[in-house]
Formats: structure tokens, sequence, C-alpha cells
């Protein structure tokens, strides 16, 4: 199974860029990972991937168990074709109490249970046949000495009379199938009468002329090793699956759905095992309702970020097996010991580089790209109050194997990442939105790199209302920051009840809507500490 590594759900060029780098770093070193993101790239990431020709990770939506994750019985299915009789070794072998039927394209046809298998052995009309010579053969585990034809359909009749009674008050048709031991003069009378088939019981010789006229006239023959009672119970036996009581509309999951759907569906339905499919009712096995908690987590690396609340759905039923970050720790909890690496730098790249140096494994040059690019989108840079030397350090060695200018690609990056034309109201606000826990609140804070604030400005009053909106969702207060990179500061937009708030983390003397506070860019290490240590106060 592969390990998937991904950053937070808002994904950013740090938290793409480390995925993959990452993903390059543990596969050189033996493992096997695939980068993935859980969202739409911002502009500036979209520039960097496309600066450096590489592929967009595959989106991820969710890390939930799902049905395909569990081991279900992948054998336990049988052809509509098959007989009674080996849908009934075939439960035995499987340990199951019953059998998705499928046809030769292994679509669903029917669903039969042990308990229908049952009410079958016990009914009284048990004599009409209507299966294959293939059938008959194997449930007598006969030989085969004429095979005239492979359809086999009639009704059983066992010579059970005397010879002259038999003759004198049967009459045999082309759609009797006749139980006979070693009376070879019925034997011939039902050649003669072009039965549809003859078993030779308690494993006897037949005549070769027998055989020839058989041959002849189109009659099949098996010899059974059983007596005639025997016999006859392994043909009734040999009848196809499909003919007997089945349920042609059973209750499925497909192999997609999640476990805990699978779990409710089970509670209404009450059924001890399900035919898993796929979206062309396919049926690919049988899963009991024993084996649901035989599962194999999907392992996962979480990189720029240690909340659960800001990374994939269902990361809870995920195994996360390390994390790499350079973030606040949040409330996180694992069922074993991970590789947490976690160090106060401005970058996640930053830490990622070391790696590499550690491992002393050689970085490629768009890989150094990548992670440049990372150290100067986070560090704004080196800008930002989170810049550190080991940031500097990382970021100069990069760009000596990326051959890149720092100055120049870093005013490239961020003016294709200034742009929002064309992006709307909702999707700016939610391109870099984290949420965050105080007590029993919770605060948002967006940021928006861009070197055009009258393009946001000209839709303020559509930027309020919307934050309005979300802080009436579940939060205390939310805030937009438009962050001027070259300008090196902030314009402020938030929520009606938040003016309080913004005025005292940031020790203003005046505030309204869109106001610029110089030098504030960080959002770990300014943004959220004041309206943290003001909220703490007041909740």
């Amino acid at each position: 199974m592969q390990t998937f590594i991904f950053g937070h759900r808002n994904p950013d060029t740090d938290s793409v860029c480390s995925s993959i780098a990452l993903s390059y770093l543990m596969n050189e070193d033996g493992a096997n990972t695939v980068p993935k993101v859980l969202g739409h790239l911002n502009a500036e990431t979209k520039f960097v991937l496309d600066y450096f020709k590489v592929k967009t990770p595959d989106y991820l939506n969710d890390t939930k168990i799902q049905i395909k994750d569990i081991k279900y019985n992948k054998k336990a299915v049988i052809n509509e074709s098959k007989s009674i009789n080996d849908a009934f070794a075939l439960m035995q072998k499987e340990n199951v109490t019953a059998l998705p039927i499928i046809d030769l394209k292994k679509v669903l046809k029917g669903f039969v249970t042990l308990k229908e298998i049952a009410k079958y052995l016990i009914s009284e009309e048990k004599d009409l046949v209507d299966t294959s010579y293939d059938n008959v053969l194997n449930s007598l585990d006969g030989r085969a000495i004429v095979r005239a034809n492979d359809d086999v359909k009639g009704k059983i009749l066992v010579a059970s009379y005397k010879s002259k009674t038999f003759f004198e008050e049967v009459t045999l048709t082309h759609n009797d199938i006749l139980i006979v031991g070693d009376r070879y003069g019925i034997i011939d009378y039902a050649i003669d009468s072009k039965v549809k088939l003859i078993v030779l019981t308690g494993n006897h010789e037949i005549p070769k002329k027998l055989i020839k006229k058989a041959e002849k006239n189109g009659v099949n023959i098996i010899v059974s090793k059983y007596d005639s009672f025997e016999s006859t119970n392994k043909v009734m036996l040999s009848n196809k699956v499909i003919s007997i009581n089945i349920n042609v509309k059973p209750v499925t999951i497909n192999y997609k759905a999640f476990r805990t759907d699978f779990l409710s569906l089970a509670q209404k339905s009450n059924h001890t095992h399900y035919p898993v499919i796929n979206n062309k009712n396919e049926c690919l096995g049988l899963l009991k309702i024993t084996s649901v908690d035989n599962f194999q987590k999907q392992k996962v690396v979480m990189v720029d970020h240690n909340s659960f609340a800001q990374s994939a759905i269902g990361i809870e039923e995920a195994e996360v097996i390390e994390i790499i970050d350079h973030h606040n720790l949040s409330a996180i909890g694992t069922n074993v010991p991970i590789n947490f690496r976690s160090m106060p730098v401005g970058c996640t790249c930053t830490i990622i580089y070391n790696m590499f140096v550690e491992k002393k494994i050689a970085i490629p040059k768009y890989i150094a790209g990548l992670m440049l690019s990372a150290i100067l989108s986070d560090t704004l840079v080196f800008k930002s109050p989170t810049t550190t030397n080991e940031d500097i350090f990382a970021a100069s060695k990069l760009a000596k194997l990326a051959k890149i200018d720092i100055d120049n690609y870093g005013y490239q990056m961020f003016k294709a990442a200034s742009s929002v034309k064309g992006i709307s109201v909702n999707d700016l606000i939610n391109q870099d939105f984290k949420s965050y826990n105080v007590g029993n609140y919770q605060i948002g804070i967006s940021q928006v790199m861009t070197m055009d604030f009258n393009e946001i400005e000209e839709k303020i009053d559509e930027y309020i209302e919307r934050l309005n909106d979300i802080k009436n969702g579940s939060y205390l207060c939310v805030v937009l920051f438009i962050t001027d990179v070259y300008k090196n500061g902030s314009y402020v937009i938030y929520n009606n009840d938040a003016e309080d708030i913004i005025l005292d983390a940031f020790d203003l003397k005046d505030v309204k809507e869109g106001i610029y506070i110089p030098d504030l860019v960080s959002r770990k290490k300014q943004m959220l500490p004041a309206l943290l240590e003001v909220i703490e106060k007041r909740v």
C-alpha cells in the first residue's frame, strides 16, 4: 500500500511543495509514497509548479476507511451456471452461509443462502432437473461415457420396478433422466426411447454395443460410483443454483462506500452477508459482518500542519506515521508512537532540506526549486518575522542547486500570485482559511497575498457580508488579512462584531474596514498571537 503525503485542506506553496519534496526523499530512501493535495491550488502554487514543470499532485478527498480497504472474501461468488452442489461445497470451503450469484461478465444476478438450499433439500418436488452435463458429472463425481449434448433438462426417474413391470407400465421419453443399476435390458430400452440422460449406478461397466447405440441416438450416459438413492440425490443437487429460490435483489454494498455507511446499513438490514459490487453492478466478492474490523488503514504523512481540523476528512481513521511541521502544536493524538519533527522555522521545506542533508540524498534541480519557492513564499522573501537563519541558509543552498536568482524569482512568484481578478469573494476567503480553537470557541483567519488591494476594496462590502455569514456559523470572529509582500504590511477586513477585537489586538487608536497595518505580515507570529491574547481575556 502506498503512503499518502499531504498538507492542509487549503493548500499553499509550502504544503504542496513539502508533499512533493518529502515524497521524493522518502522514495529515494526506500519507501513507497505519493504526494496528494486536499484542495484547489492558488495562483502562486500553480505558477511554481508550472515554472519547474512539475505535475500537480492528485486530489485526495478523504482518508476514511472504505469497503475496498476491508478484507472481504473475493472468492465467495458463484456463476449462475454452477450447481447447487457446487454452491454448497463453496460455502463450506469459504466458511460462509450465503453466496452472490454472477453471470459470465461478473454482473450480480442474485443471492443464495444456506437456508434456501436446505429448503430445497426438504421440499417434495425435486425430480425436475435443469442443468448441464458437467454439473451432473461433477455432482456424481462420475465417469463420462457418452456426452451427446451439454444441456440436461428433464424429469428424474428411478428404475426400481421389476424389468417386466417397467417395460409394461413405464413409457420413457426424451425428457427423462433415468437412474438405473446394471439392468442392461432397461438401459437398452432407455436408449431406444432416446432419454435425455442415463445414470448407471454402482460404478458398473456398460457394454460397448450400448455405448455405440447411445452415441447414435444422442443419449447421454454417466457412470456413478454411488447407489441409486445417493445418485438420485446427487443429480437433484446438480440443478443450477439459480433455479432455486434465490434473492434476485439482495442488499449490496459498493466497494467505494465508507465503512461507517456499511455499519449503518448493516444495522438497518440486519443481514450477515453482503455482496460487494462496483458501479457496473459487477460483484467483487462477499463481505461478512464479522469481517468489518479486518481492514488496513491508509498510511499517511502530514506536512505543514498537525491539526486534524485542518487535515483530510476522515484523518482519524487513517494511520498517521509521521508529521513534519513548523507550526504550533495542536490537540492531536495517535495510537502508537510516530516520527514527529517540528522546528521553529519559517517553512516546512527548511526542515525537509535538513532531512535531505542528514540522509545524504542528492536534491534534483526541480525539487530544489520547489523547496526554495516554499521558503520564499512562507518567509515573504525573508521579510516575515518568522524567518530564521536556517531558512535563509537553506534557501541560499537551494537557489544554487536550482540556479535561481532569489530576488528576481521571488518577485515573479508574488506577482503571479497577486492577481485576484476573476476569483469570487468566497473562493478568495477560503483560499488560505484556517480555524483555531480558543477554549470552547473558534476564530477564523484568512490570509491573501496580493500587491493590488484595490481589486478587493471595490467589493469590500461583499467581503464583510461573507465574513459575517461565516462568523454566524460557529465562530467568535473571522478576519481576512490582505498582505502586500513588497509593501510589507496587511489590510484588514473583519466581521462586524470584531471591531473592538481588532482595535485591541493590534493596539490601534482607530479602526475601520480595510485598515492598513504596516509590518503585519505573519499569521503565525503576529496575527494569530495578537488575536488570541485579546480573545482569551474575554472568553
